[in-house]
């Protein structure tokens, strides 16, 4: 029997799991409470093939008997859009936080555009995603600026949440916990359960 409750899926960014990052944190948190969690797992930081991290996703995702929301971050969130055109599935929402702009270069030490055309991430899809989501962005963040991730939650047809001057949301940019994140899951899951009761009374 499915379960109701929507299993949390974190998808972290090409720099992978990170101990103090709020994405590893809100998976123990979420652990220790015994809510419904899992995460995709680690391919190292200097494996770029987009598409085996699509792959990735999809594995954790298919096996999962119950509603999903997805959290992603940085890198994450661009895995998720070109996960979402190869597997349209229709899952309860995704949070997408701090996109980058993989269009643009990048500050020194993060892949070059010409490394990420050739593993496969170029160009970003802009399709709308066949699900709920929440684009939270960031207005002075290193990876992207903020009109260009205004653009793609508009062409990702995303509910976009300004967080203000936030970095690159993680433990270099002062983060740790984000308890901001518990805060948009929650509306994600209040819109999923809106929208099956309303289905339920359709039928």
């Amino acid at each position: 029997m499915a379960r109701s409750e929507p299993v949390i899926v974190i998808v972290p960014g090409l720099r992978d799991h990170v101990a103090q990052h709020w994405q590893t944190l809100l998976e123990t948190r979420l652990r220790a409470q015994n809510r419904p969690v899992a995460a995709v797992p680690p391919m190292g930081r200097d494996d770029l093939d987009c598409a085996a991290r699509v792959e990735a996703i999809e594995a954790v995702v298919a096996r999962i008997d119950a509603p999903v929301i997805i959290v992603a971050h940085s890198g994450g969130c661009v895995m998720v859009a070109h996960w979402a055109r190869r597997y349209p599935r229709a899952i309860a929402g995704a949070l997408l936080a701090a996109p980058p702009d993989f269009e643009a270069a990048m500050p020194e030490g993060y892949p070059t555009l010409e490394a990420l055309d050739a593993s496969g991430w170029l160009p970003v899809p802009r399709a709308p995603l066949p699900f709920p989501s929440i684009v939270a962005a960031s207005h002075n963040d290193p990876l992207a600026r903020y009109e260009r991730v205004l653009e793609l939650a508009r062409a990702w047809r995303s509910e976009l949440v300004d967080l203000g001057n936030v970095g690159h949301l993680n433990p270099a940019s002062g983060f740790g916990e984000w308890p901001g994140a518990d805060d948009l899951i929650a509306a994600l899951m209040r819109r999923a359960e809106q929208d099956a009761l309303e289905t339920s009374r359709r039928i």
